[in-house]
């Protein structure tokens, strides 16, 4: 499902305008209708975000023979651009709090744009995806204040592409407390 709204933004939105997909996640918003927060790289090495919101609208459609007046329903998903940034405009990214699961983060552009994300994964997968194209793309590092830089950061073991291993992580630590509980404590009598 989400490679084909991925296909699906990339031709109605992105590709007229020479522009490529990179990373989107769906967000909370308070007006109708599904919202995503989605990261796009121009033909030109410029990066942009936008708020994508689908509206899902009904058009009828006649069918059948020409002594036949039947209509059938058709619904179709419209992807528009409501908010446009660079990248380069981009001072701050905050976490607002790293101990916490929180999906919400806070873009400091001229004004600051509350974002909610879905989950807190998509917060991170997000993030993850802004500080490699702003290392990549700005050749400066994203400022980024209260994440958990092990989950944004590179290491041996994470080549950023982070959800598969974060759960990896998040596996690991949760193998190592079973294997702890298991181990018999000495009772001094």
């Amino acid at each position: 499902m989400s490679s084909l709204l991925r296909e699906e933004m990339q031709r109605v939105l992105f590709r007229p305008s020479k522009q490529s997909l990179v990373e989107y996640i769906e967000i909370e918003e308070p007006t109708h209708g599904r919202h995503f927060l989605c990261v796009s790289v121009a033909k030109k090495k410029l990066v942009q975000l936008c708020i994508v919101r689908c509206q899902i609208s009904q058009t009828a459609l006649k069918s059948g023979s020409k002594g036949s007046h039947t209509e059938r329903s058709s619904i179709q998903e419209c992807y528009r651009k409501a908010e446009v940034w660079s990248l380069q405009d981009l001072t701050l990214v905050d976490g607002r709090d790293a101990d916490v699961d929180d999906p919400c983060f806070l873009l400091h552009f001229d004004k600051v744009r509350t974002v909610t994300a879905v989950s807190c994964s998509a917060k991170y997968s997000f993030v993850r995806a802004l500080f490699a194209l702003s290392e990549q793309h700005c050749q400066k590092p994203l400022n980024l204040r209260n994440f958990d830089w092990a989950y944004i950061t590179p290491t041996a073991f994470y080549s950023n592409r982070g959800d598969c291993v974060v759960l990896t992580q998040i596996c690991f630590y949760a193998l190592n407390l079973v294997c702890l509980s298991m181990c018999p404590v000495p009772l001094d009598a």
